[in-house]
């Protein structure tokens, strides 16, 4: 079958489903463009700003999408085949994903952009605040864990394409320390001098695409310059991508996030239209089996269950709880009309979706034999496939690879960066530390904790040694998905309280409900596998032991608000009791 059809055939279901499900949401929610929003009834000019539906978008969507779409499906597709993990990213995406990001950014609007963990605290109980805070930081360490010992496996090493050319992984360091300087540069100018977005964007542009291209000329191949092991090289990477966590979650924003978003949102939609033409272009068939039956098999020969692995392994590309504190953090305090939320919540998730889709199909068109499915990473994998797209455009495979690798580079950067901030700010708030000395001591303590779970050598329930990404990435993905059920156990108490219908249990009732089994049944699992193979220094069980008992405790606060309504503070005067009828 052409890998085109099945891409058309999502990407047409997904459209649909924005149109059809994606309308019946605003309705039921009852957006109203007759609503004043935060960003016009607090408008400062420096957190509350309104700006336009596109721009917004592509800010939303370059902040939530990074490398969990991308690394998930193709974990997930290669282990049960493509065909469940492909259902799962387009109903997920439709049904509960887009539902939990979209009804994430909605209540964040409704109570003047304060964050999910304080919307909850709201309709909840003071318990349920500290209990959601301390499992958004455990979350987000993991996604720092995860996301930084992939990102540092593309500096070292190097892909030998087939044909014969060579991808170094020093190149790909080097790149990347370009394009961090780009944004600095080009945030200095901006601020203290007369150029403005448009002409900034198109000069540091090909800035960037010189820079990929230079970086196979002149790589920074730190074992070589050490003199160490790849793998000694592999660990200081850490160390150093964590270093730059610390340094860009404290300075300003104008100087390295905001830029540096603004270049890499460009990144994410060129890789995906990218992708697109080539897929359009280059006639490639499905080679890879549909379904490979109930239980997989990872690289390491663990047999995996596909109830919970599925849900759990493909993570972002499906549901993301992540999505919810960018939602209710940053974006809900710019959104000019609530006629903007469908779109910008909504939508962007499921363009999410359609790069999971895409990424899927890296793995759809290789054979069952081939060679990179053993030996590659799933982001040299992702490199790969998609630089086989962009060569059917005219553009060398070394370059097209380069730019892949350099584009997932720089979606993990969006994210490093968010959660190390956001962590920082979790930090502060359960310690009450607001001051200079409390934002570096809070940053401090959000770095150190990957830092520590990144020196030490994990081991699977088998007791070999494995990389970190492979180990922490099924924690990183309960934890996410599970942030995603108790957002959603949130906003079902928020609009059961406020409007009594129905259509909430169907509509985020049940995507709540499904989404704490898949993660609670994964999790119970990882601790059984670890304390059945008498790993009791490994730190995963236990974390995985306190996530159980943190998302068990909130589960009961709720619980116990639908019971006794009267143990729950009351909605505040005209906020949100207040949900207009539709236009």
């Amino acid at each position: 079958m052409p890998l085109l059809v099945v891409v058309v055939a999502c990407a047409v279901v997904l459209f649909v489903g924005y149109r059809v499900y994606g309308g019946l949401l605003a309705r039921l929610l009852r957006l109203d463009a007759n609503n004043p929003t935060p960003a016009i009834t607090l408008r400062d000019d420096v957190d509350y700003v309104p700006i336009g539906r596109l721009p917004l978008l592509n800010q939303h969507f370059s902040a939530i999408a990074a490398a969990g779409p991308i690394v998930g499906p193709i974990l997930a597709g290669v282990m049960f085949g493509w065909l469940p993990a492909l259902l799962w990213i387009v109903l997920g995406s439709i049904l509960i994903g887009g539902v939990h990001d979209i009804t994430a950014l909605l209540a964040s609007v409704r109570h003047r952009a304060r964050s999910i963990a304080e919307v909850v605290r709201e309709h909840m109980t003071p318990r349920s605040y500290v209990l959601f805070l301390l499992f958004i930081w455990f979350a987000l360490m993991y996604v720092v864990v995860a996301f930084t010992d992939i990102t540092a496996s593309s500096f070292v090493g190097m892909v030998k394409l087939d044909s014969g050319e060579q991808v170094l992984g020093g190149g790909i360091a080097t790149s990347s320390l370009l394009y961090l300087a780009l944004p600095v540069i080009m945030g200095l100018l901006l601020r203290f001098t007369r150029l403005g977005i448009r002409w900034a964007t198109v000069i540091f542009l090909p800035l960037v695409g010189v820079a990929i291209w230079a970086g196979q000329y002149i790589p920074f191949d730190l074992a070589t310059v050490l003199g160490i092991s790849k793998a000694e090289a592999h660990r200081t990477w850490n160390v150093l991508l964590l270093l730059y966590c610390f340094v860009a979650s404290i300075v300003p924003m104008w100087i390295l996030l905001q830029p540096r978003g603004h270049l890499g949102g460009y990144f994410l939609f060129f890789s995906l239209v990218g992708g697109m033409l080539g897929l359009i272009l280059g006639g490639q068939t499905i080679q890879y089996p549909a379904f490979l039956g109930w239980e997989g098999v990872t690289k390491k020969g663990l047999v995996e269950p596909l109830f919970p692995v599925l849900f759990i392994t493909v993570a972002c590309g499906a549901c993301s709880g992540f999505h919810a504190m960018v939602a209710s953090g940053t974006t809900s305090k710019q959104i000019r009309t609530e006629l903007d939320i469908k779109p910008v919540g909504y939508g962007a998730m499921l363009m999410e979706g359609m790069v999971a889709v895409v990424s899927l199909g890296c793995v759809m068109m290789l054979a069952p034999g081939s060679s990179l499915l053993q030996s590659a990473t799933p982001n040299l994998l992702y490199a790969t496939g998609i630089g086989s797209f962009l060569n059917i455009l005219g553009i060398p495979m070394t370059f097209a690879v380069s730019f892949a690798l350099m584009a997932f580079t720089t979606f993990v950067y969006d994210t490093l960066d968010v959660c190390t901030r956001l962590g920082r700010y979790v930090m502060q708030e359960l310690l009450g530390w607001h001051g200079r000395g409390g934002r570096y001591v809070a940053t401090a303590i959000t770095i150190g904790v990957p830092m520590y779970f990144l020196s030490i050598e994990p081991a699977s329930p088998s007791g070999e040694v494995v990389p970190a990404w492979q180990v922490y990435w099924k924690l990183f993905g309960a934890s996410n998905q599970l942030l995603a059920a108790l957002t959603l156990v949130g906003v079902t108490v928020w609009l059961w309280r406020t409007r009594r219908a129905a259509w909430v249990w169907p509509v985020t009732g049940l995507p709540a409900l499904l989404m704490y089994t898949m993660s609670t049944w994964e999790l119970v699992r990882i601790v059984y596998a670890n304390l059945s193979a008498e790993l009791y220094f490994s730190p995963l069980p236990w974390i995985a032991t306190l996530l159980i008992a943190l998302a068990f405790l909130m589960l009961a606060e709720a619980v116990r608000v639908f019971i006794f309504p009267g143990r729950a503070a009351p909605p505040r005067a005209g906020e949100p009791a207040s949900i207009p009828a539709p236009a």
